[in-house]
């Protein structure tokens, strides 16, 4: 699998969605264990994403992308809905995109302005959706739009096909290769069947989501932090400068000792916050946010000391450090940026004092 997976990331088209890449995923399993009939466990999640992580990180993001857009259809979707486009994401036919951000709107949730106006039958969606994950070519949306104007409150999720009438979209470019963009709706139409939860409960829909996904996200950086310091440590066991092998530089391998004791924290912490969330603790917020911090902080810290280590060299295009590089930036902004974390974390230590 791992040849497989690697070979058919070589051959996609940076920003595109690569959809032989989604279907070998399926093919093998991975995709059927994130959509089992009976749910994934976020333990699951995590190894999966790690492991992947650690040689494709193209193939990673694939699966990371089903498994977030598809959730809200998982465990929120009418069943008539449900039945229709669960199968078909966990098969690899559909690709899905979680659309919630916005122009003017990231970190800040529920200030979101995509605009959905009852109508019979049910509701036409107006606005943006921007830097969403699979757009523009995605099969099945899970859009978050405002219902009413009662801030966090007033933001509904619903299913949106891809191919609906009004929707289009563009493509947003940027260092790393997944594909992402923007959703542009005109007026279009979602009925009754395809809300997700409850009207004006999307803000739930999203969060319930978010808390499955954020420390998976953790385990994706794990993922890279290893392939990064596994680079850098047979880098310096073989390369020479000054007459010895860089392994006798105390200032180099002190480096690296530092990396590693970071990585293991951080797979601890993706661990602690997964069984968390699989044995429904009342704490799951503070424990994600503080593995998708700690984790993503410290693989970005990892593949700069690994480029470091490597000098030049690591920076050639094609380089998997070079790669790396530009693929460990991401994760420490999307799903919450680093800043956000703090807050949910620093928020949890004053929860239910007076």
């Amino acid at each position: 699998m791992r040849d497989e997976l690697i070979a058919l990331a070589a051959a996609g088209t940076d920003g595109e969605i690569n959809r032989p890449l989604v279907a070998a995923l399926a093919s093998h399993g991975l995709l059927g264990r994130v959509f089992a009939a009976e749910g994934v466990s976020a333990r699951t999640l995590c190894e999966v994403r790690e492991e992947l992580a650690t040689f494709c990180t193209e193939a990673e993001t694939a699966l990371a992308l089903q498994g977030l857009g598809g959730y809200p259809i998982v465990l929120f979707g009418k069943p008539d809905v449900a039945a229709q486009w669960v199968p078909r994401i966990a098969s690899g036919e559909a690709v899905a995109a979680f659309a919630l951000t916005e122009p003017d709107a990231g970190s800040d949730v529920a200030s979101l302005s995509l605009r959905a106006d009852r109508v019979d039958g049910g509701y036409r969606l107006t606005g943006e959706k921007a830097y969403i994950s699979n757009a523009p070519g995605a099969d099945i949306l899970s859009a978050f739009a405002r219902t009413s104007d009662t801030g966090a409150k007033g933001i509904t999720g619903f299913a949106v096909p891809g191919d609906s009438p009004g929707l289009s979209g563009a493509p947003i470019e940027l260092i790393s290769p997944h594909p992402i963009g923007r959703f542009f709706f005109d007026g279009v139409f979602v009925p009754d069947s395809h809300v997700l939860g409850e009207v004006d409960g999307g803000m739930g829909v999203a969060m319930r989501t978010l808390n499955l996904f954020r420390p998976s996200v953790g385990a994706f950086a794990v993922g890279m932090a290893q392939a990064a310091l596994d680079a850098a440590v047979a880098h310096v066991a073989e390369r020479q400068a000054f007459g010895k092998r860089l392994k006798d530089f105390q200032g180099v391998t002190h480096q690296l000792a530092d990396v590693a004791t970071a990585v293991q924290a951080a797979r601890l912490l993706v661990r602690d916050a997964a069984t968390a969330y699989d044995e429904g603790a009342h704490d799951v917020a503070s424990k994600a946010a503080m593995a998708k911090l700690f984790a993503t902080e410290s693989a970005q810290r990892a593949v700069d000391v690994a480029v470091q280590v490597h000098g030049a060299r690591a920076l050639e295009r094609g380089h998997l450090l070079e790669h790396l590089y530009r693929e460990v930036r991401a994760p420490r902004i999307y799903e919450g940026a680093s800043e956000v974390q703090r807050e949910i974390i620093a928020r949890g230590l004053f929860r239910g004092r007076a």
